[in-house]
């Protein structure tokens, strides 16, 4: 007996509803930029080592060249097209620009997805590999730039712009900046008190 190796599938990307034919081997990645032409998210190494295609799902970064379409099905995807709220541009977008976190831009849109969620899960009490005090009870470790550089390790910059990466999510991260919706409420908003000390 044969067995189908396509299916039918509706992405939900963007807050928009899109109904494709996919093979089953179809990346999100392929998916998004081939099939959908939302070419903002990047393929790099096609291998889940570089970053340059990470999206939201559910408000959580997710390397999109390791991610089945068929997979991302009844998922919430936002892609770089779906960060900034019409003109006005996410925090995270904004820092970047002001600070000069990029250079060639080809890792941008990953880094900036990524630096999204990532200071979601600071906010939410996630421990990082350089969190001291990692119990349940202790308090938030404070957001220094040791803990951003490591929580933003999966992203690569080939032009090797770490230094402002780093500045530019401090920014976005500094209490008093307003702060969007998470894409999927997953994580919640940002608490607004953490403290960003120790960035270079």
């Amino acid at each position: 007996m044969s067995h189908s190796t396509a299916s039918v599938i509706t992405l939900n990307i963007n807050g928009e509803k899109h109904t494709l034919p996919v093979d089953h081997r179809t990346t999100l990645l392929d998916a998004l930029r081939e099939r959908l032409d939302l070419t903002g998210t990047k393929k790099g190494c096609d291998q889940g080592q570089c970053g340059a295609c990470t999206v939201l799902l559910d408000g959580r970064r997710a390397v999109s060249c390791l991610q089945l379409a068929v997979a991302a099905e009844g998922r919430e995807v936002t892609t770089i097209e779906g960060i900034a709220d019409g003109d006005q541009l996410h925090p995270v977008q904004q820092a970047f620009l002001d600070l000069d976190g990029y250079q060639c831009g080809y890792c941008t849109p990953g880094q900036v997805c990524s630096a999204i969620a990532m200071i979601e899960e600071h906010a939410a009490g996630w421990p990082s590999a350089v969190t001291a005090d990692v119990r349940p009870q202790a308090e938030a470790a404070p957001l220094t730039a040791e803990e951003i550089r490591e929580r933003m390790s999966g992203n690569l910059c080939r032009c090797g712009a770490y230094v402002s990466i780093v500045r530019a999510i401090a920014e976005a991260a500094r209490p008093g900046v307003p702060r969007p919706p998470s894409p999927s409420g997953e994580l919640g908003h940002l608490a607004g008190s953490e403290e960003t000390e120790g960035v270079a």
